[in-house]
């Protein structure tokens, strides 16, 4: 994979769908949002007017109004006048982060009365806390300080609290015997009534569940039949999300269910409510099979999610997908304009059924989808909901006449069989091609030429087809992205929460400044990301001429931004400018560019990015490709001043710094240079080494190196290592972890530190780090409390501190934490032997720069215990045959010595072989 791209798919998160070309869609983009002037909605009307390139286009100030004109260094000016003046607006409005969470039901005695906010005294058994208002508006500039006990109550809104979120897991999620399994009743519905033969039914009938192996649109589809013996009448089938794991319960373990119907339809193919029980005895056994227990623990989830809450009728992916707009156009309204708010604030008003089946459409893949195979439990009529979604602008139908990309993406909805079938009718020539794409190719083909009615056959053969339309995408993915502030999270984390599959930390969350401070810096930022993407896409299929567009387009958006805001010092909030996106894609047309070898153009690009960004800890990279592009095309001595430049920035570290030293000592000999710098004795400093010499299986170069064991088993150099050091070593016991043991003693460590009370780095409540985390910030506004927290580490409180984090936090998410990889026991263990005083200044260095340390660090941890709980680490790079130390590695040795670690280098190389 090219460098950078890794880090560009996690920022595009969700692909949005792309239509057409995508050099097309890129050249009707515009290189900047310029001067779009529209109407916000907050506590007044105010125009907000986004950066002009033209300094006579007047523009308004979004924090006192007052109009300007639109040159950058104006409201440049103007806006730092605003702020340290502090006439921004406070925001008063009560919001879902000023609720304190907790899953039990019980009210704080100093809550506020009932007026503070409407639905307290709605609220069922369900417990929640609310900070005072009078608490929230402590600060001048104090907008929003929420407080989060618990994230398994995940599922509020303005007016309804479900009770349902009492419980961490779903009833009946963890049985343990079979009479618990065969008193548990499940209440789901009867689909799929379109297909079934009796078409009245009453309450009480009585049903049982039958298998459907045959069933040619789902092969574990499940049918409902009459329980009458000797009936069989079919009544129609359990949902497919359902029956996904109630079939290989039925078949592997002989389950059988039974039931009966709760409520008559209201209409005749409406879904049917019933219960169903399981008949069939289970042995213990049964039960305690791992694949019995995760299959029904889905049932039950499958089976939870998909009930209302009673209060409001709402299921809960509703509940949270309105919750969501909710708190986006309540925090976030100056971002939309007045045509966007009402089309937003339009969907809390739709129906259940088209909420339900706009959310259902929206989690899919899509974009179209058939209309005639949709089956949804808890959508009553599709057909309706489908006509309503249209007519209010949320939903886009196929016709007689589609675009030709959209009848593309139609024609691979169906199946094989069903292009066949059309392509029998409309091209008569033989093809044998047995390619969906071929055969799809074709049907365009036939279309293009002598067959313009195939969006009509279409239509008349399998019915409507539906896509989401345009302008609902495009303003749901943007509520998206200001909810979640990443692309990489979605609805789904919601339901991982209150599954408790995720659970998220406590923490406040204290807004002093607005992630996107007008429109501009919003579409802005929107159009990066769309360039992104489209760069993204373009490498895949492997468009280079795409590819180039994404890449000039990115250093013109780059020149394009005030040069004084991207050159002052970088926050974690620049995270979110359009020109942190441009940088990203211009770093991955870097490494594309240097893959096709044209340096020149690479050079270019990675001069722009270091004149650009002046204080940013990609640096140290940049530099270095800079310096060895430069050798690639013949002007060494310019390499050479790079490099010796490349040393005096303060954003350059860790393994970049090295290399860049490296490339000094190795460039700058006479004639060039005469001096021998004094950063030469770091590269002659003795690392300790150990060699090993082991029975390889695999001698090929380009390949992991394989060994056979000290036990006879096969290995790798790291395992082979550890067996080493387990006998004839010392007697040491070890785990191999590279960084992931020191992130984990990081974050158990520093938790109340890292989840401190600091303005602006919780924005979402769904958040397992500080947004500063790996920023320099991190440190400089913690430096007090660090520094203290420390102190008591460097005296020997670690492991206390570690058993009470461990046991207060365990199973929380946390960056860099991971609770199933190491044991308390492991964690205890090392951070006894390794002592205080090493462990105070690995987490100082951590704290200082996590972005750049969080890794390279050494592939084993070994510690032994001797008398009085005394004991000894010790932590070992270990290299195969064909390997080195990366510079990043070598700078963590080099920090570790001298910290008063004990390290070690251990060669491992083939039998007949020795290393120099």
């Amino acid at each position: 994979m090219l460098k950078g791209r890794e880090s560009l798919i996690r920022l595009i998160g969700k692909r949005r769908t792309l239509s057409g070309d995508l050099s097309v869609i890129l050249s009707a983009l515009p290189p900047l949002v310029r001067g779009e002037k529209v109407t916000a909605v907050g506590d007044e009307e105010e125009d907000v007017a986004s950066t002009s390139l033209s300094a006579s286009y007047l523009v308004h100030c979004p924090v006192c109004g007052t109009a300007m004109r639109g040159g950058d260094q104006a409201i440049n000016a103007h806006l730092d006048f605003c702020l340290v003046k502090g006439k921004k607006r406070k925001l008063t409005q009560s919001t879902l982060f000023q609720l304190k969470y907790s899953p039990k039901a019980k009210f704080e005695s100093n809550s506020p009365s009932n007026n503070t906010l409407g639905f307290v005294n709605q609220m069922g058994p369900t417990a929640v806390s609310f900070i005072k208002d009078s608490d929230c508006q402590k600060s001048e500039n104090l907008c929003v300080h929420a407080t989060y006990e618990d994230q398994s109550v995940g599922n509020l809104c303005d007016e309804k609290v479900d009770a349902l979120y009492q419980d961490k897991m779903p009833l009946g999620s963890n049985i343990t015997t079979s009479q618990e399994l065969n008193q548990l009743i499940l209440e789901t519905l009867i689909v799929g009534r379109r297909f079934s033969i009796e078409k009245e039914l009453r309450l009480g009938t009585s049903i049982i569940l039958v298998r459907d192996p045959n069933n040619i649109k789902d092969c574990n589809a499940i049918k409902v039949l009459s329980a009458d013996p000797g009936c069989g009448k079919v009544f129609g089938y359990i949902s497919r999300d359902l029956s996904k794991y109630l079939s290989p319960l039925i078949e592997k373990f002989s389950l059988s269910f039974e039931g009966c119907v709760t409520s008559a339809p209201e209409h005749i193919f409406g879904p049917v409510p019933i219960r169903i029980s399981c008949l069939s005895p289970a042995s213990s056994n049964m039960i305690d099979s791992e694949v019995f227990r995760s299959l029904w623990a889905n049932v039950v989830h499958v089976v939870e999610s998909a009930k209302t809450n009673p209060t409001s009728g709402k299921t809960k992916y509703q509940e949270n997908l309105c919750l969501l707009i909710k708190e986006v156009l309540q925090d976030n309204r100056h971002l939309f304009t007045v045509d966007e708010l009402s089309f937003l604030e339009s969907f809390l008003s739709l129906s259940n059924d088209c909420q339900r089946l706009f959310i259902r459409l929206y989690m899919r893949k899509g974009p179209w989808f058939r209309l005639s195979t949709m089956s949804y439990v808890e959508i009553l009529n599709i057909e309706e909901a489908t006509k309503e979604l249209s007519e209010r602008g949320y939903f886009r139908l196929s016709s007689a006449e589609v675009p030709l990309d959209d009848l593309k993406r139609i024609l691979n909805v169906l199946a094989i069989p069903d292009l066949r079938f059309l392509q029998n009718i409309v091209d008569k020539r033989k093809n044998l091609s047995s390619r969906k794409q071929d055969i799809i190719a074709s049907l365009v083909s036939s279309y293009e030429g002598r067959h313009p009615c195939l969006p009509a056959v279409l239509i008349k053969k399998y019915g409507v087809f539906v896509t989401i339309s345009e302008t609902a995408e495009s303003l749901f993915w943007r509520a998206q992205r200001l909810f979640f502030l990443n692309g990489e999270q979605d609805l789904s984390a919601f339901l991982f929460a209150d599954l408790q599959i995720i659970k998220y930390p406590a923490y406040n969350c204290i807004t002093t400044d607005k992630i996107f401070r007008n429109r501009s810096d919003m579409l802005s930022f929107e159009e990066a990301v769309k360039v992104a993407q489209i760069m993204d896409q373009s490498i895949e299929e492997n468009d280079s001429i795409t590819v180039a567009q994404c890449i000039k387009m990115s250093e013109l958006g780059l020149s394009c931004f005030s040069e004084h805001a991207i050159q002052s010092e970088t926050t974690f909030l620049s995270l979110f400018s359009a020109s942190w996106v441009y940088s990203k894609v211009v770093l991955l047309g870097i490494s594309f560019l240097e893959k096709e070898h044209r340096y020149i153009d690479a050079i270019t690009l990675l001069r722009r990015l270091l004149s650009v960004f002046t204080c940013d800890s990609r640096r140290g990279y940049w530099t270095l490709r800079l310096s060895i592009d430069l050798e690639h095309i013949g002007r060494p001595t310019e390499s050479l001043i790079v490099a010796e430049n490349g040393l005096l920035d303060p954003w350059i570290r860790a393994g970049s710094r090295l290399a860049l030293q490296r490339r000094i000592l190795r460039l700058g000999k006479p004639p060039r240079r005469w001096k021998i710098p004094s950063f030469s004795m770091t590269f002659k400093r003795k690392l300790n080494e150990v060699h090993l010499q082991g029975r390889p299986l695999n001698c090929e170069a380009g390949m992991k190196s394989r060994f056979y064991g000290y036990d006879g088993e096969q290995c790798g150099v790291e395992e082979l290592a550890l067996q080493y050091y387990s006998s004839a070593g010392g007697q040491w016991k070890g785990v191999q972890s590279e960084s992931g043991i020191w992130l984990n003693i990081f974050g158990l460590l520093m938790w109340d530190i890292i989840f401190s009370d600091v303005p602006n780095v919780f924005c979402s409540r769904f958040q397992t780090a500080p947004l500063d985390l790996d920023t320099d910030n991190f440190y400089i506004s913690r430096k007090d409390k660090i520094e203290s927290h420390l102190q008591n580490i460097q005296a020997g409180m670690a492991e206390e501190i570690l058993i009470a984090s461990w046991q207060s936090n365990e199973g929380t998410s946390c960056k860099g934490v991971n609770w199933d990889r190491h044991s308390l026991c492991d964690l205890r263990a090392v951070v006894t032997c390794v002592g205080g005083s090493c462990l105070a200044s690995l987490c100082r260095h951590l704290a200082q720069d996590y972005g750049s340390w969080s890794s390279g660090m050494p592939d084993l941890v070994l510690w032994r215990f001797h008398g009085n709980y005394t004991g000894e680490a010790k932590l070992v790079e270990v290299k195969g045959p064909r390997d080195r130390l990366s510079e990043q590695q070598q700078a963590w040795l080099l920090f570790l010595m001298d910290c008063g670690f004990n390290t070690e280098v251990c060669r491992v190389s083939h039998e007949g072989l020795h290393n120099s």
